[in-house]
Order: C-alpha cells, then structure tokens, then sequence
C-alpha cells in the first residue's frame, strides 16, 4: 500500500476528498446489522446503533507486535489505555526500507469506540489532509473478534493476532489483507 493505492475502506473524518467520498459510499450500505463487507470484515448498517464498548475491553492489544502483510514486515506497537485511550504506531518495511507508517488511536465514541488513523510517507509527510483522520467505528463485539468497519481485530490466544482489512482496488473492488502478528516479549524477541 502507498499513498497512490485507493486505500482501506473506513470513513474519512474532516474536510472531504475523493477518498472520503469512495469510503462513505462502500460504508453506507443497507441490509443486516452488520453487512459482511469481505470474508472476516464488516460495516454497519446506516441508523443501527454500534455495539456498547469501553476502551478497557480493549486492553489485551497493549503491546508490541510484529508480523507479514502488504508484501513485507509489519509492525504496531500498542499502548496500554490510560486518558480515556490507547494510542498506536505501525510500520511496513519492505526490501529493508520503511514504505509508511500509521499513527492510531482507540477512543470511546458515543457509549462505545472508534479506530482513527493518519497515514505517512517514510519522511513523515501525511497522506490525509490535516484536519482528516481515516475512521474504523466499532461493528460487533464476538467470538473473541473485535470488528470495526472494515477492519478485524481476531486474537489467536495471548500471544497472536490477524487483523484483516478491507481494501479498496483500483477496479472498484474491495479486497482483503491478513496481517499476522506475533506479540513480542518485553526484550523483542519472540515468545
């Protein structure tokens, strides 16, 4: 992914773009509470309210993960909550160098939570505009799954994780992106 690609389906926070408009148009769908948007991710039907969440369900993510996804080495790194959030980072590296990098948040939003992201280029300059963030609002809760719109948080027990995405392609589609992960200890190695 690079900020050519059309991106991952989620809506866009602030001033609108092209983006924002191809996000909302995929998330405004009609049907079940939850309208399956790939084979592990979903969205929520318009006038359905989200599922009741608080950012401590949350705190299992705190940590350091590593894994492969996007053709490289994947990486986020996942605070505790504390202030009412968590805060994240991730890094693709790709034939040894830095392709991008993600600043993220968990907030509570309205009773239950919201996933905001900026995206940016390995010299920090920023893919969304300033007063934009990329929004994955909280679907369902079960099975072990945390489900945000387009986006899937899927614990293999403590020490794994898969989150799937769902990506815009450039024909128009939607495909999806595994990222697997393993929590590294607190010295960076594997468990």
């Amino acid at each position: 992914m690079n900020r050519s690609d059309p991106g991952p389906v989620g809506s866009t926070r602030g001033r609108g773009t092209g983006f924002a408009l191809l996000c909302a148009a995929l998330v405004a769908s009609t049907g079940s509470t939850q309208d399956k948007l790939t084979e592990h991710t979903y969205t929520r039907s318009a006038g359905t309210p989200a599922p009741r969440a608080q950012i401590g369900d949350m705190a299992w993510l705190a940590g350091h993960w590593v894994g492969e996804a996007l053709g490289g080495t994947v990486e986020e790194i996942w605070s505790p909550p504390r202030g009412g959030a968590m805060m994240g980072v991730f890094r693709l590296v790709k034939d040894g160098e830095t392709a991008f990098y993600e600043l993220m948040t968990i907030v509570p939003d309205e009773g239950s939570l919201v996933l905001r992201l900026k995206h940016f280029d390995a010299d920090l300059s920023g893919w969304e505009e300033k007063g934009e963030t990329v929004d994955f609002r909280l679907v369902a809760v079960g099975d072990g799954a945390y489900r945000f719109e387009g986006l899937s948080f899927q614990p293999e027990g403590p020490e794994r994780l898969n989150i799937h995405l769902a990506m815009h392609t450039s024909d128009g589609g939607v495909r999806e992106e595994t990222f697997s992960y393993t929590r590294l200890s607190s010295d960076g190695r594997e468990p």
